[in-house]
């Protein structure tokens, strides 16, 4: 018996992408990082595989190697190294590494000759997001290092890459101005010798409505998962994530009655109480005290008082609710139950926080369907 989990359908992760890929001549990288957004790394990526990605995308280098541990072969992007990082142990793997500044080009020589493999390289302009990437100031002379590197046969750029700003917004005139950016920079590249197999700028948002951004590679995150990257629009995604626990307890209380630490809440009359065993510790975020929708008993209900760091209270009035019955904090919202984005909302975040806080916890996950599960 269970008493609290997160179910994560590994069919609907597949359909996600097939949809997607169905939409781009592009090929399809899909994002993998933070744990899979909390989905699992390793079971999120075969299950994208099989939904016809044909990269994936890691943040670091550790999920990298931790993709081709499992036996995960396909391209493999990684993107976020601070200096000092083993990355010979990248290019041992054929993990490609992106390069935003000298030294980092200058690191990736060096792990190359160590690894006496030539590394694979993505050199990233920055277009306006100001993270990682070299200005267009700094472009130039990335791109002269990239270059000598290149013919000296310690690196390929096998990419140029960007990320967008706003394309959650379709239409922001901020990137139509990193298109324009992306493409003065693939011409710079170009004058430097370099014309990489890939060219990649669009990310969840970009890839449901900016076909111009989508070149030869398009990058999904959220929307694997089946989260839209874009408010109010579904774009036929199916959500992939439900997190729910079974009631611990049940009682009944008078009217006055407080409820939880510092008693934010306070009975209006007399009433059950409905314990559900899951807390801040297991991704529910404490400012969701006095609004965090859960479905229980048919009905949606609110948290009642404050998130505590194992559970939390509902207040379900006189309804039949007992011991055992499931409480629904999120799912894909087939039933009227709240959603991944609902809980965003009353917290002020993005759907994203919210499926990675409950991924990375002490809840077990459980996975559903087939969809890249070896046979």
């Amino acid at each position: 018996m269970w008493q609290a989990e997160v179910r994560i359908d590994l069919d609907a992760i597949r359909d996600n992408v097939a949809l997607m890929r169905a939409g781009t001549s592009a090929e399809v990288m899909a994002v993998v990082k933070g744990d899979g957004y909390g989905h699992g790394l390793v079971p999120s990526a075969r299950a994208a595989l099989a939904g016809g990605a044909t990269w994936l995308g890691a943040a670091t280098l550790d999920e990298g190697l931790a993709l081709r541990r499992a036996g995960i072969g396909v391209p493999v992007l990684a993107w976020l190294h601070s200096p000092g990082l083993p990355l010979h142990e990248g290019v041992e793997a054929g993990i490609d590494l992106s390069a935003s500044s000298l030294h980092l080009v200058e690191e990736l020589v060096t792990a190359a000759r160590r690894a006496e493999r030539t590394a694979r390289v993505h050199l990233k302009l920055d277009t306006g997001l100001a993270r990682a990437g070299a200005t267009p100031a700094e472009w130039p002379a990335l791109l002269e290092a990239a270059a000598k590197a290149q013919a000296d046969g310690d690196i390929e750029v096998v990419g140029v890459w960007s990320h967008l700003v706003y394309a959650d917004v379709p239409g922001h005139e901020t990137t139509d101005r990193q298109l324009a950016e992306f493409a003065d920079g693939l011409a710079v590249a170009e004058r430097f010798g370099i014309t990489p197999r890939y060219r990649h700028i669009a990310n969840s948002a970009a890839t449901l409505t900016r076909p111009d951004a989508h070149y030869d590679l398009v990058r999904p995150g959220i929307a694997v998962y089946g989260l839209s990257p874009v408010p109010g629009e579904t774009f036929g995604l199916r959500p992939a994530m439900t997190a729910r626990a079974r009631v611990a307890q049940t009682k009944r209380v008078p009217g006055g009655q407080g409820v939880s630490y510092g008693h934010a809440y306070f009975t209006q009359r007399e009433t059950t109480l409905a314990l559900v065993p899951l807390g801040y510790a297991d991704g529910v975020p404490r400012a969701a005290s006095n609004a965090g929708p859960v479905q229980l008993g048919g009905k949606r209900r609110t948290v009642a008082g404050r998130v505590c760091m194992d559970q939390i209270v509902l207040d379900v009035g006189d309804d039949p609710v007992a011991p055992g019955d499931v409480a629904t904090l999120f799912g894909p919202g087939d039933d009227g139950g709240p959603t991944a984005d609902d809980w965003a909302e009353v917290v002020g975040t993005i759907n994203y926080e919210i499926v990675t806080r409950f991924g990375s916890t002490r809840v077990p996950r459980v996975y559903d369907g087939t969809a890249g599960v070896p046979a």
